[in-house]
């Protein structure tokens, strides 16, 4: 039966239905595309679901396995999960309930059996190193393969043409197909690398975590609170977007996800006010996107860099604020510019929620807050998400709203399973990429590409590699994104270009996050759209627009990274501080073409040119951009003084 329930409490005001955004879901979203499951086989399939989320507790808290163990047995059951719920097309016709086709049965039980094979044979296939008998190969080439298609089914094509493309640089160097297999499948260089190994501890713990604290109804809270702080300006409902899908988006780790739970409550608010539909599901897409680099949590994508960079997590974190707050304050001025401009009004305040009866509900913040303390003060990342996981059961039985209830446990589990099928295949797919890197000495080839294309000038490097970032982030989650650019576009910048490793790290992190609001695959905006009723690709370009900072202060921070609190001094990082502000004002107007009234395209264009220097840290830049933005403001005062007069 089709789901007819308006996606707004407002009469009135064309927006979605929950039918439309699973519609355009299904038609972009590799992972809103799931088999139908009713009945009694539902039911198995969410237990199921919930025994896997407790295996991986189980597996990180209390079995000691090697590595070669634990992490195919990980894969061996993601695959089983990814048959069982993800079809070999894409529809968005009526679907044939509680079926899986035959041949998915028996490529789910080759390409499992594969990796179990593995695991119960762990100790000769080690002794055999490189001489893995034909079974072996073959059945390599069936885990290889199956993987593959799990890929393709969950996550896309994109990254799946780079992966096979490096494949096929593997055999175009001279190594044989054994060598091939072995490396790829049965060593920690391959499928079963640092990017699986990361995800079957960290990441997956954190989203299960993620999954319980979305059950206290903390996302309920931030959006009332941001409703509580910003609904009553002008254009409120705007900018309650930004800040409750910065706060959602922060622990969701999806920025599709975290699109359509607020936006689901933002984007009629913003229709209603009289912001264009377009407008409306762009500002909530590249929100939810920017709650990706928000700190402290940045979608769990805090916790992996400070392991992947070899440094303490609250350096990423302090490190990460400014830039995270540019973002959001380039988005929070154009949307405060669009409202001037169209002269729009905020929410009657007798119709926002009281900020004194919201601080009570400030317990829900106290998993968060134990979370990043248990990893300041050196506990492993895994026994602070799984402790904090269970603080969230414990705050959720202060609310009887949100009470945890045995049915309530077995759905933030089956939640945080079903999450993270994603991104454990993006991360072996991203696993062949990194082994053939290892065994081809490719990674050399890249970095003397790059540095020969660039000709050594580091702008066009980190150009070369935004371009490759945003290909390789396209429908691929948060988590996984960051760990595919960690392994194969960081090390360009840092071997190559001699970039610090908080930098580039920061850069590629970046660049593989706003791929889900840049066109062609934008996921999120395409969410946004779904829910205002909105074309698409101009929603997509809006996004695109409103997230302007997120394609500009990475560059900024490579070029001088004064602006992440590296090589600089407190002084000097105050100026930053100010002249960035200032800088991300005269961009948002530039681009807005407005201030105090409309703005010449001439002017509009030195406004954005004046706002790049002032961004960037330096004296002289400095001063010629406050120097041009004066003269503006000064300009702007007199002329309305005058149309006054």
């Amino acid at each position: 039966m089709e789901d007819k329930r308006n996606m707004s409490t407002t009469p009135g005001i064309e927006v979605g239905t929950q039918a439309d955004v699973d519609e355009v879901m299904k038609k972009y979203d590799r992972e809103s595309n799931t088999r139908l499951w009713t009945g009694i086989p539902e039911k198995v399939i969410k237990l199921l679901l919930a025994a896997f989320s407790l295996f991986i507790v189980y597996m990180n808290l209390f079995a000691v396995w090697d590595e070669r163990i634990r992490r195919p047995l990980f894969l061996g059951f993601v695959i089983i999960f990814v048959f069982l719920l993800f079809p070999a097309r894409k529809s968005t016709k009526a679907v044939k309930a509680n079926h899986v086709p035959f041949y998915d049965i028996i490529i789910a039980a080759l390409g499992s059996g594969s990796f179990f094979y593995f695991v119960a044979n762990n100790r000769e296939i080690i002794n055999h190193a490189t001489r893995i008998n034909q079974t072996e190969v073959i059945l390599g080439i069936i885990g290889i393969l199956v993987l593959a298609e799990c890929c393709r089914r969950v996550t896309g094509l994109p990254i799946l043409i780079v992966a096979a493309a490096f494949v096929v640089y593997a055999f175009a160097s001279g190594n044989s197909l054994r060598k091939v297999i072995y490396n790829l499948f049965y060593t920690t260089t391959g499928v079963i690398g640092t990017p699986i190994g990361v995800c079957s501890t960290y990441i997956a713990l954190f989203v299960i975590f993620g999954a319980f604290l979305e059950s206290t109804g903390i996302s309920d809270f931030f959006i009332a609170c941001a409703n509580s702080i910003a609904g009553a300006a002008s254009g409120g409902p705007a900018k309650v977007s930004v800040i409750s899908s910065a706060l959602c988006g922060m622990v969701s780790g999806s920025s599709v996800g975290n699109t359509v739970t607020t936006g689901s409550v933002t984007i009629p608010m913003m229709k209603k006010t009289g912001y264009p539909g377009e407008f409306a599901g762009a500002v909530e897409a590249a929100s939810s996107t920017g709650g990706q680099i928000m700190p402290p949590i940045m979608g769990a994508a805090a916790f992996l860099m400070a392991e992947m960079v070899g440094v303490p997590y609250s350096n990423i974190v302090i490190r990460a604020i400014l830039p995270a707050i540019l973002y959001f304050t380039g988005i929070f001025m154009m949307v405060h510019l669009r409202a001037q401009r169209l002269g729009l009004k905020g929410v009657p305040r007798e119709e926002l929620p009281k900020m004194r009866k919201l601080l009570p509900k400030m317990y829900l913040l106290i998993p968060l807050v134990v979370l990043v303390y248990m990893i300041i003060v050196g506990f492993t990342m895994s026994r602070s998400a799984i402790f904090a996981t269970i603080l969230c059961i414990v705050v959720s039985l202060v609310d009887k709203e949100h009470r945890m209830t045995l049915a309530g446990f077995v759905k933030a589990l089956e939640t945080g399973a079903r999450n993270t099928l994603s991104i454990a295949v993006a991360c072996g797919i991203a696993g062949i990429i990194a082994g053939v890197v290892t065994m081809t000495g490719l990674g050399q080839v890249f970095i003397s590409a790059i540095v020969g294309i660039s000709n050594g000038h580091l702008m066009i490097a980190l150009f070369l590699t935004m371009i490759c970032c945003i290909i390789l982030g396209m429908g691929v989650p948060t988590t996984a994104t960051y760990i595919i650019m960690a392994t194969t576009c960081a090390p360009i910048l840092t071997t190559g270009m001699g970039l610090n490793a908080i930098s580039a790290n920061m850069f590629v992190f970046y660049f593989g996050i706003v791929a889900d609001i840049t066109p062609p695959v934008a996921l999120a905006a395409y969410a946004g759209a779904a829910i205002a009723k909105s074309d698409p690709m101009k929603t997509a370009l809006n996004a695109t627009k409103l997230a302007i900072a997120a394609f500009l202060v990475p560059y900024i921070f490579c070029l001088n990274p004064a602006m992440l609190l590296i090589d600089t001094t407190i002084p000097a990082f105050i100026q930053i501080i100010i002249t960035s502000f200032f800088g991300m004002f005269a961009i948002s107007a530039g681009i807005e073409g407005y201030l105090l009234k409309p703005i010449p395209m001439m002017v509009r264009v030195i406004l954005i040119a004046a706002g790049l220097l002032m961004m960037y840290p330096g004296m002289l830049t400095d001063v010629i951009g406050v120097v041009v933005v004066l003269a503006f403001l000064l300009t702007e005062i007199r002329d309305k003084k005058k149309a006054k007069a």
